[in-house]
């Protein structure tokens, strides 16, 4: 019997909207061996993605553009955003120049756009996502950059938007959307094991769109913002049309993010 396949996804909205039927067997296996979900944050996962650790997982697209040699981003499951993305934070009392951001780790795409935006020194200061808008609101860092659904909501814990990623994308993206986050599977795949996992994921987001009650109770279990309507905003802002297949348009937006973020 062959090993199972190891998918590791984080929480968030839109991974549990694509991937959620999968998950679940709502959707026939094309693969022909067992698979083993992980959860884990994005961070952790581009951390794991370096150490070889999961067969298939969601990368944040900066740090997949780094590991091309080892991992092949499919053409299904990606998060783009148009005119949404991460959000820098601030308390009314924040200094002008910051000095310390809470950063939802060193090899997300937030931060790595964040560096470019900024175009000034700052001290990162890496922790959990779900962890960054506390840290802001005690003082522990002149800012935060907040990623996934607490993005959409940031006015309802009392801090100031400095700088929305997103926006500064429309600028300075060439007319591409912002890439998030991508799917990847290693290269040691077989190939037509690699082509089975991305049909895999369009057949599971198929069925989210058809019947998107069967898996919202997963969805819900496990994101950091609660309300139904924050999370149907969040699916809306970064689950699209190039979720199900990337295209040209999702590459270019690759190809722009490596030259803004490697090439500054």
């Amino acid at each position: 019997m062959n090993a199972p396949l190891t998918v590791a996804i984080s929480p968030c909205p839109n991974d549990t909207f694509i991937f959620g039927a999968w998950v679940q067997g709502l959707i026939p296996d094309c693969l022909g061996r067992p698979v083993r979900f992980v959860w884990a944050d994005v961070e952790e996962l581009n951390n794991a993605a370096e150490q070889g650790r999961f067969d298939v997982l969601k990368l944040s697209a900066a740090a997949a553009l780094d590991l091309e040699d080892s991992y092949e981003i499919l053409s299904a499951g990606a998060a783009f955003g148009v005119g949404a993305g991460p959000k820098l934070l601030v308390r009314p009392d924040s200094p002008r120049q910051l000095r310390t951001i809470a950063v939802p780790g060193l090899k997300t795409t937030a931060f790595a756009v964040l560096r470019a935006a900024l175009g000034h020194d700052f001290s990162p200061v890496p922790m959990l996502f779900s962890d960054i808008v506390d840290a802001v609101s005690q003082g522990q860092t002149d800012a935060g950059l907040v990623i996934h659904e607490t993005a959409l909501v940031h006015d309802r814990y009392g801090l100031e938007l400095r700088l929305d990623l997103g926006a500064w994308w429309a600028e300075h993206g060439a007319g591409t959307p912002m890439p998030l986050g991508v799917i990847a599977a290693r290269r040691s795949l077989p190939e037509d094991l690699r082509r089975a996992v991305t049909q895999t994921i369009r057949a599971s987001l198929e069925h989210a769109h058809r019947h998107r009650a069967s898996i919202w109770p997963l969805i819900h279990s496990l994101a950091q913002e609660l309300d139904n309507d924050t999370l149907c905003a969040h699916i809306e802002a970064y689950v699209t049309e190039m979720s199900l297949k990337m295209g040209p348009r999702g590459v270019l937006a690759l190809d722009r993010l490596r030259a803004i973020t490697q090439n500054p």
